[in-house]
């Protein structure tokens, strides 16, 4: 079975994908200077397909692959 995303929301400083398997995938805007400085607007125009989820007026393209193998940031000291 391959895991989809099935729907996606945005709060100011995470993106909350509910995939098809149960999951629920928060990831922070920072790591996508795009997404950062899109407005809420720009943030909601987005489409799913089975890879992943794509904006077209931000010219914007996230695999749900990819975004499954994001490590977490390390501060830097």
């Amino acid at each position: 079975m391959s895991v989809s995303i099935k729907s996606a929301k945005f709060d100011p400083y995470n993106m909350w994908l509910q995939l098809s398997d149960g999951r629920v995938l928060g990831v922070p805007l920072t790591y996508f200077p795009a997404l950062q400085n899109a407005s809420a607007e720009q943030l909601a125009s987005f489409e799913l397909s089975p890879r992943g989820i794509h904006w077209s007026e931000l010219n914007e393209d996230l695999s749900l692959q990819g975004l499954l193998s994001l490590q977490p940031l390390t501060p830097i000291r």
